[in-house]
């Protein structure tokens, strides 16, 4: 069952009257995790979700089994199979995002009202949960960056693949000084990146440790048999009297910062006439940037030391009348 409601309150009586529970639920653990396991510990009952995040990919039990003597300090992840799925036929087939997006729901992969999935939502709710996990503190979903897909067009898809680039959904976080930088967002990966290799309804869950460096979670993350088979191993561990409760949904929230603190890449699009203007201003505030075309419209890669300088940037445009409405993309690596 999905959603917030009834599913909550159906889990919280039965975790209430000390019955074992399975849930591949998302939505609701990114909103009431910590009242969910708080009350699973008090009756001294188990609350099983390895099918919530990654739907076959077993990420979250290695997370909090296999690396509890590693300090997680960031991970990255494509998390939605709906939207690579989408990005995924935009790049290799040249179609619209109206078009794909119709025959995602013919298929399947997306729901009649996508919003959920093209939105971010889904995608972040279950970054929340893996984050949450990782670094031992309770990390809510709506305060990451939040931006979907549904605004990427085909020029955005050219422009990446000029670049030598594709655009995935990918959501981060990292941790550093007791506060968490996290976001959900279409962003440029290079062609020869792991990320960039992920299409279609797979997943991918990529974490730091200090120990092992750098691991990989690859798989299908939809569909009934792949969730499935998550669920199936939880029930075995409830049969196997394998009940204990994961404890990072009780601790204290953590402060989540929504930009990008350090050096970054960012493609800049402007639909305006002025862009002799445009192209002095950015030159007086950024010591590198690459014009990427200039004939329709401006699009230009910018090297900052932060999203901050990015955004103020912006500002100024906007400010100056030179473009009233401008688009970015983050490129990661």
């Amino acid at each position: 069952m999905g959603g917030l409601h009834p599913s909550y309150e159906y889990i919280k009586r039965a975790l209430g009257s000390k019955i074992n529970v399975v849930t591949a639920n998302k939505d609701m653990l990114a909103e009431y995790g910590d009242k969910l396991v708080k009350l699973a510990k008090e009756n001294n009952v188990s609350l099983k979700f390895e099918a919530s995040v990654g739907g076959g990919i077993p990420v979250l039990k290695p997370l909090t089994e296999s690396l509890e003597g590693n300090s997680i300090d960031s991970m990255y992840a494509i998390l939605n199979g709906t939207t690579n799925f989408i990005l995924s036929k935009m790049y290799n087939e040249g179609l619209s995002y109206d078009e794909v997006l119709k025959e995602a729901q013919e298929l399947g992969f997306a729901e009649a009202n996508p919003e959920a999935d093209v939105e971010g939502y889904d995608a972040a709710r279950k970054l929340s949960i893996l984050s949450t996990l990782a670094y031992n503190r309770r990390v809510y979903w709506k305060d990451f960056y939040l931006e979907g897909i549904s605004k990427i067009d085909m020029k955005d898809i050219n422009y990446a693949k000029k670049m030598g680039c594709k655009i995935k959904l990918v959501g981060q976080s990292k941790k550093k000084n007791e506060k968490v930088s996290g976001f959900v967002r279409p962003v440029l990966v290079d062609n020869n990146s792991l990320l960039s290799q992920i299409d279609n309804e797979y997943n991918i869950v990529v974490l730091n440790g200090d120990s092992v460096g750098e691991l990989s979670f690859v798989g299908k993350g939809a569909g009934k048999e792949p969730t499935g088979s998550a669920v199936y191993a939880d029930v075995i561990d409830i049969f196997d009297n394998r009940i204990a409760n994961i404890d990072q949904f009780t601790k204290e929230k953590i402060e989540v910062e929504k930009t990008i603190n350090n050096k970054c890449q960012v493609l800049l699009r402007f639909k305006s006439p002025k862009k002799e203007e445009i192209i002095s201003l950015i030159n007086a505030c950024i010591d590198e940037y690459d014009v990427i075309d200039d004939t329709d419209e401006l699009a230009v890669m910018v090297y900052a030391e932060s999203e901050y300088e990015i955004n103020n940037i912006l500002c100024l445009i906007k400010d100056k009348g030179y473009c009233k409405e401008s688009r970015k993309i983050l490129k990661i690596s």
